[in-house]
């Protein structure tokens, strides 16, 4: 199978089996591959700061993020 192959049949997958699988193949990864994916999100996490503090984004609040979200899941 390839890749994409692989992929789209782990998109018809249920949510739960899903994140199983995501978890599994992080898991995987070796040392220097989750570290650099630890930087990477160290990298995003610290850009999406200075983007809040300089104000180019609206921030909303968890209460409201979060309906957000379960919406945009139970539409699935």
């Amino acid at each position: 199978m390839t890749l994409e192959q692989i992929a789209e049949s782990a998109m018809r997958l249920p949510s739960g089996d899903r994140a199983k699988l995501a978890d599994q193949l992080v898991n995987s990864l070796d040392e220097s591959a989750y570290n650099e994916i630890d930087r990477m999100w160290g990298e995003v996490a610290i850009r999406r700061r200075d983007e809040v503090r300089e104000g180019k984004v609206k921030t909303i609040p968890g209460p409201d993020a979060l309906r957000s979200v379960r919406e945009a899941f139970s539409r699935r």
